[in-house]
């Protein structure tokens, strides 16, 4: 079937173009018309949280389900103040007239204890808790932040002096579109050059995945439409459609250019690329698609909104490279293999402007310009034209005379000492497992310069850390004896430890209900935090109301990244089991073995375990994250799922490239030895480029400013590059060379009973029609 595609779309090229053209211009249209709706509430079944909730929207307005935020001020001459209150009271109507808005201000009645009374600033620092209608999205609040922001600014309230105004909350402060993958994207540019010693094959990769990176993420942005699908979803689909794309598109190009070379004419190299490389694309796809998308089963929309996005971004990345790719080589032709010094100057301009729209140091932005005039210079036809002189294409060296296939049987000569060493190294790498913990990072994780990350810093001033982070506890209620027993319950919670102050019950309008606030002496993030909450529910509200049948739940936005975190983390084990479980059939049914597929999963566990291990040591221990601006906290509990889903799935990619090769030769040779060797080294440059690549796009989520883009980054960067350099240097060939033909071992009843799903493809061009 590849063959066919790769023969219709080389014959008719610009049919196939104009296709991917016209597709990606009605989406872009599309987008433009219905446009997006982000969401990231996370919502869990059966919790007590989730129940609170239910019982806060039916009774309290301002402390429903949706979205939250706070506008924070600190006034020199204290909060009360009649020129500060009159000025902050103008703007909290102004406030409370746009749309979708619920404000509490400090200076109405219920609002008495938002005004600093003890810690460093008596009277001083002051806040108004916003809460948005459950119908608003991340876009929409985002959209009211900028409002609010626009308010404060038309009022000049932070132009007078003595006066501060912070916006708090993620919520508001919207969604910036990030830039660090550009950093990526250049240092692409440099490997791909080295790595296809041509400028022309360079663009190729990168263009036809940029281009399915861009198609992925313009079907998210419509499905927001018709799914849940949270705000950080673009940016991870962006990371792993982009690592993936020039994967994938590297490894047809680079099999495509060694047909050439073994004298097959261009149509013929493309049907050869298609029906090895692209196969390998497909399942290595495939493989990413189905471990994504089993996030779907843990019953969470939020999970599997994300899971959703990053499969159809791989999705259309792949079908990019099986039907783009080959009409591109067909219009490029033989100009493929040829390197001009203009083409080396104009990709190494872009690279640096592309540097300087990561590092936002705009100066780098001449490169563009400068770029575009030695283009125009390089195209002047005359014979002393330096910018249009070819270079030299390097020369092959043999293969068993390369590095790669000399480090192969290094290994292979002493194959228990390397396996074991190199298995032991991830352990250790992996040991920090043992002391993960899941939870929610609180907004003092933020950057220091951004709005909602000072507010955070005032609030914690003025009325200590607990303060971004209360808990409220609410019931229904049935009359004055019930309101008795929850000013019992006050009593009690104010001497609890780990509690700074519990508020008397607050009725609701309607008298149907009460609610107690606490405010923890812990930040948010806090272990200590998540251990109040478990006691409240454990001792001390059932102590406090025992032989009455109130039942007051602990809610609010704490307790519920609480029960989300327990919800996710008892799911861990079962979800993890189910994507080894496929994995393993697939690649039992590929490779036609019991071996194969078990070392396999065995060893991409150990690349993910060092993972997470090296995730624990820099996001949870704090261990040089200062380099990348991060403070210590737990680690958001989906973000374990996910990684698993995402890396389990990418280092599939290397271990099915890198073994279809050795069973290409095993099965073409017979001699279980050198096929590893001859496997490694014929793959060893492409594989080599593509992880380097992979791992620089990956890491420069690390520089973008939220914090979980920074943990997936490194996570994914970390295991990619374990992927290609323990595993496929040491633990592969090394237990190669232990099993020998054993590798290939399948039993015979089992092997009737297995489809075939060959990926090796053939090394010669099938008849076709296109």
């Amino acid at each position: 079937m590849l063959a066919s595609y790769a023969c219709a779309s080389f014959r008719h090229p610009w049919r196939a173009v104009l296709v991917g053209m016209v597709v990606l211009a009605a989406m872009l249209a599309a987008i433009g018309v219905i446009g997006s709706s982000f969401d990231s509430q996370r919502e869990i079944p059966s919790t007590e949280s989730g129940d609170g909730f239910d019982i806060l929207e039916a009774h309290f307005e301002e402390f429903g389900s949706g979205l939250t935020g706070s506008i924070v001020f600190e006034a020199e001459a204290g909060a009360r103040d009649p020129r500060v209150e009159a000025a902050m009271s103008a703007l909290f109507e102004d406030v409370r007239a746009l749309d979708d808005v619920t404000l509490v201000s400090p200076y109405e009645p219920q609002g008495f204890r938002l005004v600093s009374s003890a810690g460093n600033a008596p009277g001083t620092i002051a806040y108004a808790p916003i809460t948005l209608d459950p119908s608003v999205d991340d876009n929409e609040s985002g959209d009211i932040g900028a409002e609010i922001r626009a308010l404060i600014d038309d009022a000049g309230l932070n132009d007078t002096p003595g006066l501060r105004v912070e916006i708090g909350g993620n919520a508001l402060a919207g969604f910036d579109p990030p830039e660090a993958e550009t950093i990526g994207l250049a240092f692409a540019i440099v490997v791909l050059i080295l790595a296809l010693g041509s400028v022309v094959a360079m663009g190729t990769t990168v263009f036809v995945a940029v281009l399915g990176v861009g198609a992925g993420i313009g079907l998210m942005i419509l499905l927001t439409n018709v799914v849940q699908i949270p705000d950080l979803a673009p940016t991870l689909g962006l990371m792993i459609g982009l690592g993936a794309g020039i994967d994938y598109a590297l490894f047809i190009v680079t099999r495509y250019r060694e047909s050439r070379g073994q004298g097959l004419d261009a149509e013929s190299a493309a049907v050869v690329a298609l029906d090895t490389a692209g196969r390998s694309v497909v399942f290595a796809g495939m493989t990413v698609v189905i471990s994504l998308l089993g996030l779907s089963f843990i019953g969470v929309k939020f999970i599997a909104g994300v899971g959703l996005v990053a499969s159809v971004t791989v999705a259309m990345v792949v079908i990019g490279s099986i039907t783009l790719l080959p009409a591109v080589l067909s219009l490029l032709g033989d100009r493929i293999d040829v390197t001009r010094w203009r083409g080396i100057a104009v990709a190494g301009l872009v690279a640096v402007a592309l540097l300087g729209v990561g590092f936002g140091f705009r100066p780098l932005l001449v490169g563009l310009p400068i770029a575009l005039v030695v283009a125009v210079l390089g195209s002047i036809r005359t014979r002393r034209n330096p910018l249009r002189r070819p270079l030299a294409p390097p020369a092959p060296k043999p293969l068993r005379q390369t590095l790669w296939y000399r480090l192969s049987r290094t290994v292979q000569n002493r194959p228990w000492s390397f396996a074991i060493g190199g298995a032991a190294l991830l352990l250790l790498l992996a040991s920090p497992v043992l002391d993960l913990r899941l939870g929610f990072s609180d907004e003092g994780n933020l950057a220091e310069d951004t709005s909602a990350r000072q507010a955070y810093d005032l609030l914690a001033e003025g009325f200590g850390p607990g303060a971004n982070g209360p808990v409220l506890i609410v019931a229904e209620v049935d009359g004055p004896a019930d309101l008795e027993v929850l000013n019992r319950l006050s009593g009690d919670l104010n001497q609890a430890p780990g509690v700074a102050f519990a508020s008397p019950p607050r009725p609701s309008s309607d008298g149907a209900a009460a609610l107690l606030l606490v405010q923890p002496a812990t930040a948010p993030q806090d272990v200590e935090t998540e251990a109040l909450v478990n006691a409240l529910r454990d001792e001390v509200v059932p102590s406090a109301v025992a032989g009455s049948t109130l039942r007051p739940l602990v809610t609010g936005a704490v307790a519920a990244d609480i029960d989300f975190s327990d919800y996710l983390g008892g799911r861990l084990i079962v979800f993890f089991l189910a994507v080894l479980t496929l994995s393993f059939l697939l690649l039992m049914m590929v490779f036609r073995s019991l071996v194969v597929p078990l070392k396999a999963v065995i060893m991409n566990m150990l690349s993910i375990g060092a993972a997470y291990g090296v995730m624990v040591m820099v996001f949870q221990w704090g261990w040089g994250g200062w380099l990348i601006g991060v403070d210590s906290g737990p680690i958001e509990p989906f973000i374990p799922m996910m990684l698993f889903a995402v890396v389990f799935g990418l280092s599939m990619d290397y271990e099915v490239f890198l073994l279809s090769r050795i069973k290409e030769e095993y099965d073409r040779t017979g001699d279980p030895v050198n096929s590893v060797a001859d496997g490694l080294a014929v793959t060893a440059r492409v594989i080599t480029a593509a992880a380097a690549i992979m791992v620089v796009v990956f890491l420069s989520f690390v520089l973008e400013d939220d914090r979980v883009p920074k943990v997936f980054g490194l996570g994914l960067a970390t295991a990619v590059f374990i992927d290609a350099t323990f595993v496929r240097m040491l633990i592969v060939p090394s237990t190669m060379e232990l099993l020998g033909a054993r590798n290939w071992w399948l039993p015979g009843w089992l092997d009737r009973l297995l489809p075939n799903l060959s990926i090796e493809g053939t090394r010669q061009p099938a008849e076709t029609d296109g």
